[in-house]
């Protein structure tokens, strides 16, 4: 059993139980400046997947209904409590696809700064630090300009026939994607902390 499932069961029955976010992992360097990041949506999908965190398990959200699909890969980084009641969201830049489920390691090198019906929507853009094409970036002006005009293009249409409002405030950079990451990790560590009693002594050490 993984330990997705396991804290998914432990949740269910009122255990206590190392979170699948707190579990111990060994970095190649300190959060915020590299990210643990979830895939939920592959490159060139048009299937919204996301991950149910009470169960445990990956759900088909919906099917885009404009005719544009995911042009990067689409997740969540770990440890992190967004305003949005959800975890940091984040797009990786990665030459190829990987799949629903895959941790990659990344560095984050600036945002897109978005507001949505919830409000205030923070997207970190990383890049994956196992692509040798990819991890020589560490700032935005090291992409490609018209990438970051496709990923503008993309948020700006991707609900445009569901009826939903989506507001495109622009690209932010690497200092203010960190600072979110800082803030987003703090309100992730009073959760646990209020949900375990006490906060877990390992995975979100200072060495993340």
């Amino acid at each position: 059993m993984s330990i997705w499932q396991e804290t998914a069961v432990a949740r269910r029955r009122g255990w206590a139980a190392p979170d699948a976010y707190t579990v111990a992992m060994h970095s190649p360097g300190a959060f915020p400046d590299v990210v643990e990041i979830v895939v939920e949506i592959p490159r060139g999908s048009r299937n919204k997947y996301e991950f149910d965190e009470e169960i445990g398990v990956y759900r088909l959200d919906r099917v885009l209904s404009s005719a544009v699909f995911y042009n990067f890969d689409y997740g969540f980084i770990e440890g992190t409590r967004a305003g949005d009641g959800d975890h940091t969201d984040a797009l990786l830049i990665i030459d190829e696809p990987t799949f629903t489920g895959c941790h990659v390691w990344a560095r984050p090198i600036g945002g897109l700064e978005m507001r949505d019906e919830k409000g205030f929507d923070f997207k970190v853009l990383c890049v994956a630090l196992g692509d040798a094409h990819q991890q020589h970036i560490e700032r935005l002006d090291q992409v490609r300009p018209h990438r970051l005009v496709e990923i503008e293009h993309f948020f700006n249409t991707y609900k445009a026939l569901e009826d939903k409002a989506v507001d495109v405030v622009g690209w932010r950079a690497c200092d203010a994607a960190l600072q979110v990451l800082r803030d987003d990790r703090e309100a992730w560590r009073r959760e646990t902390a209020g949900r375990n009693g006490e906060a877990s002594p390992r995975g979100l050490a200072e060495s993340r």
